[in-house]
C-alpha cells in the first residue's frame, strides 16, 4: 500500500466507530485531500469509489487532541531554549504525536524581554503532518500576572501594565502569531488591554475582577485553581466565573488533569458546573517523556520525581510531565465521565476556544482530517495505536498490531 496519498485520492476508513456529534456511531470516515467529507455525494453525484480502504479492526476513532498549554517536553523548554527554539518544536511536536495530540501552542512563560525578542519571531503558525503537530500559534503565559501567584514565574521579570497596549507590545515585540495571552485582570489598565487581547490568568483577582476581564473579551481562564485565589464563600475569586450571571459570552477553563495539580473532588465541582467549558491543558515542560531529574522551565530549575514536578528545593509546582492521552482518561474517572466527554475536553472545547472548531476538534465534514485511532476493545484506556493528520498516518504505536500499520509512515 503507497503511504502517501495522492491528491484527490478517497481513503475510506472502515470497521471503526466514530466519535461524532457527541456520540459514538458505527460510520465509516471518508478522507480527500487532508479533509473529512460526506460519501454520498461522492457515490451518487461523482459515482466514484474508495482509492484506499483501510480496516480499521474495531478501533475507535476520535478527534485529534489539541493541547493550547505546553511549555515543551523530551527535553526541550520552549522559553529557555531560545538559541535552538526550531530544533526544540521539531522535537516536541514530534513527540507529542505519540499521546494522539495533532495541534498545539507552544507556551513561553515569564522571562526576560529579550527572550520574547528572540523566539517569538521564530515560531510560526504552521500546518502539521510527518513533520509532527500542527502549532496553532503561541501561548505567552505572563510576564503580566500577579506576583503573589508567580507559581514557576521569575518574580525578576513580572510586570505590570503601566502603558496599557503600547506596554504589551515594547515586551513581546509582535503578537503576530500569537493565539492566546495570560495576563491578570486586576492589574491597572488591564481592560483596555483585554479589549485587544483574549485571555487571563495567573491572578489574584476577585470575582468582580474576573466579570469585568469577560466583559471585556476575555475567554478562557489559564489553569483554574491554580496559580490564583481559592474559592472563598464571600468572594469565590475566578472560580465563580463559571457560575457567574453577568458574563456576556461563553467562559472556557483549563484544568490540568495530572493526578497532581486538580483533586478529584476540585475536578468534579468544576465540570459538573460548566461542562462545556472545560478545556484540557497538559502544562507539560522538559521533562515530558524523560522523567526524574533537573530540567529547566524558562529561567528556573525544576526537579522531578516521579510524576511530580516542583522548582528546585520548593513546594511550588512547575508544570506537569503528564501526557494528554494520560491527562484525559485521569479526567475521565475523577469526574466520571466516558470516553465521548474525555475526548471532547481535550478536542472539540479547545477548537471552540481558539475559534477553530469549523476545522479542528470533531469529525464531521469538512472538517480537517486530524484523527486517532484508540483501542476500542479498552477506550477508557485512551490507548493511542496510529495518529492522523490531514488524513495521513504520522505515528503508529510499534507494539499495535493491525492493517492500519500497513497504511503509516
Amino acid at each position: 500500500m503507497n503511504k502517501n496519498i495522492l491528491n484527490n485520492e478517497i481513503t475510506k476508513f472502515e470497521n471503526c466507530r466514530i466519535i461524532r456529534n457527541g456520540n459514538i456511531v458505527k460510520d465509516d470516515l471518508w478522507v480527500r485531500n487532508g479533509v473529512i467529507i460526506n460519501p454520498e455525494p461522492v457515490f451518487y453525484e461523482e459515482r466514484v469509489s474508495a482509492d484506499v480502504v483501510v480496516d480499521c479492526q474495531e478501533s475507535l476513532i476520535a478527534p485529534g487532541f489539541i493541547d493550547v498549554q505546553i511549555n515543551g517536553g523530551f527535553g526541550y523548554d520552549f522559553s529557555s531554549d531560545n538559541h535552538i527554539i526550531v530544533e526544540a518544536l521539531n522535537a516536541v511536536r514530534k513527540g507529542i504525536l505519540r499521546s494522539g495530540v495533532t495541534s498545539f501552542c507552544p507556551t513561553i512563560v515569564t522571562s526576560p524581554k529579550e527572550v520574547y525578542y528572540e523566539v517569538i519571531p521564530q515560531i510560526k503558525r504552521d500546518q502539521g503532518g510527518a513533520s509532527g503537530a500542527e502549532i496553532l500559534g503561541i501561548h505567552l503565559e505572563g510576564p503580566f500576572i500577579s506576583p503573589n501567584k508567580k507559581g514557576a514565574h521569575p518574580v525578576d521579570f513580572i510586570k505590570g501594565l503601566e502603558n496599557g497596549i503600547e506596554t504589551v507590545l515594547d515586551t513581546y515585540g509582535s503578537l503576530t502569531d500569537v493565539a492566546i495571552l495570560t495576563l491578570a485582570p486586576e492589574l491597572p489598565k488591564a481592560g483596555e488591554v483585554i479589549r485587544k487581547l483574549v485571555e487571563h490568568g495567573h491572578s489574584n483577582g476577585n470575582l468582580l475582577h474576573g466579570e469585568k476581564a469577560v466583559s471585556n473579551g476575555a475567554s478562557f481562564i489559564t489553569h483554574l485553581f491554580n496559580a490564583m485565589l481559592p474559592f472563598h464563600h464571600r468572594d469565590p475569586g475566578l472560580v465563580g466565573l463559571l457560575t457567574s450571571q453577568y458574563i456576556p459570552q461563553p467562559i472556557y477553563y483549563g484544568i490540568i488533569a495530572d493526578g497532581i495539580h486538580t483533586h478529584p473532588a476540585a475536578l468534579r465541582i468544576a465540570h459538573r458546573t460548566l461542562s462545556k467549558g472545560l478545556v484540557l491543558v497538559t502544562d507539560a515542560m522538559a521533562a515530558l517523556g524523560l522523567g526524574d531529574g533537573l530540567h529547566q522551565i524558562g529561567q528556573l530549575v525544576v526537579e522531578v520525581k516521579g510524576r511530580e514536578a516542583f522548582l528546585k528545593g520548593t513546594d511550588t509546582l512547575a508544570g506537569s510531565i503528564a501526557p494528554m492521552n494520560e491527562c484525559i482518561r485521569r479526567f475521565m474517572k475523577a469526574a466520571e465521565v466516558g470516553i465521548v466527554e474525555g475526548v471532547e475536553a481535550a478536542s472539540l472545547h479547545p477548537a471552540r476556544l481558539l475559534g477553530i472548531a469549523d476545522k479542528k476538534g470533531s469529525l464531521n465534514f469538512g472538517a480537517d482530517a486530524d484523527f486517532v485511532l484508540l483501542n476500542g476493545s479498552i477506550p477508557e484506556e485512551v490507548e493511542v495505536l496510529h495518529t492522523f493528520i490531514g488524513g495521513r498516518c504520522v505515528y503508529s504505536d510499534p507494539s499495535a498490531k493491525s492493517i492500519v500499520c500497513q497504511f503509516c509512515c
